[in-house]
């Protein structure tokens, strides 16, 4: 008799622990990069927050971007237009760019790209995949008599 009462306490206690952790809800974790977060890369010196990225990133800022590079960079950290068409698929992505929307030529269309924090230090053309997957259906228009066999599966 005190073991069947003993148990029952313990699943009582059990089910009230159970509920409590069903009471916790999951917080967002806030986003950091290297250990900033954005309003601390926002208000920061631009080359110190060069300094951040990843070295492919740092040696494109430091040998300098080209002209069309700079426009199109300008027009992206600007915003004022609501989506910035381009070509260039080779602009790092940088604290400023976050919240903007830009399309991306990817050779055949205008990919439009919303960009989040966890594209930083990445590049442009990163998120316009220039190659698709093929779907292979059956035998075309004039395919020969062999090339028209399917196995029964």
């Amino acid at each position: 008799m005190a073991e069947e009462k003993l148990t029952g306490t313990k699943a009582s206690r059990r089910k009230q622990r159970k509920k409590k952790g069903m009471m916790t809800a999951r917080r967002k974790k806030e986003f950091t990069y290297r250990g900033f977060t954005m309003e601390q890369l926002l208000e920061m010196p631009f080359e110190e927050m060069v300094d951040l990225l990843p070295s492919r990133v740092r040696r494109s800022f430091r040998r300098g971007l080209n002209e069309e590079q700079k426009t199109t960079f300008d027009k992206i950290v600007e915003g004022e237009q609501e989506v910035v068409r381009t070509h260039r698929r080779d602009i790092p992505i940088v604290p400023a760019f976050v919240g903007r929307r830009v399309s991306v030529y990817n050779g055949k269309e205008f990919k439009e790209v919303e960009i989040k924090p966890e594209m930083i230090g990445h590049f442009l053309g990163e998120f316009a995949m220039t190659r698709g997957s093929v779907k292979h259906s059956g035998p075309g228009v004039g395919a020969t008599r062999g090339s028209k066999f399917m196995p029964l599966k």
